[in-house]
């Protein structure tokens, strides 16, 4: 399928109602047509995987163009320099989480992104590294634990961070690695109560949020 094409399919399923209602669920409303994730990820698998046509997409600057984007491209030609180009165009919550979840949390560079990524004071780019965390510790079945524990200072760090889409994903990123198995959920619990003792007001929501998923 070409550009133009998309482009306008697109176009005509846009809804103007669900955009304004996206925009109340912090998604920015800039170039957002307000077409569901169920349609995208349809309409995605009747293209397939298509890298130049992904790259096509994420130019556009629709919001749904890139949704779809992060569904159609190919993870195997997905270069470091495209991770760190787009991870800088992360403006949205869900564009964050669907990219890495569908996308780059496949590459061969994911927890070097991952750790590197929480180290910028950009919110989205912040958060795309602790999303990275939560859906390695899901997808990734045959990491070693010692790769998934690598995170806990990075996390242990940031949950003071105060800004919403930030603290949401550190504490995303600690109860699935602490769920992964059980011995993943006893050093997290144990992590997630110096949280919940903590100073910060983030750090206590992050960790005291855990452990109400942690401790059986």
């Amino acid at each position: 399928m070409q550009l133009k094409s998309v482009i306008s399919l697109l176009t005509k399923h846009s809804n103007p109602k669900n955009a304004a209602g996206m925009a109340r669920f912090g998604i920015n409303p800039k170039n957002t047509l307000g077409i569901s994730i169920p349609f995208l990820r349809s309409l995605a698998r009747k293209i397939g995987k298509d890298h130049k046509l992904a790259q096509q997409l994420w130019k556009t600057k629709i919001h749904e163009a890139r949704l779809l984007a992060g569904f159609i491209d190919d993870h195997k030609q997905v270069t470091v320099k495209q991770m760190d180009s787009w991870v800088k165009d992360f403006d949205s919550w869900d564009i964050c989480d669907q990219v890495c979840s569908n996308l780059f949390d496949k590459t061969p560079w994911a927890y070097q992104k991952a750790k590197q990524w929480t180290k910028s004071s950009k919110e989205f780019v912040r958060r795309a590294g602790f999303v990275m965390m939560a859906c390695l510790a899901v997808h990734d079945k045959k990491a070693p634990d010692k790769k998934l524990l690598q995170f806990f200072p990075l996390i242990k760090k940031y949950s003071t961070d105060e800004r919403n889409f930030v603290k949401k994903a550190v504490n995303w990123a600690l109860r699935q690695i602490g769920k992964r198995h059980s011995k993943l959920r006893k050093p997290a619990v144990v992590l997630a109560r110096k949280l919940a003792n903590s100073k910060s007001p983030s750090a206590r929501w992050a960790g005291k949020d855990a452990l109400r998923e942690l401790v059986l």
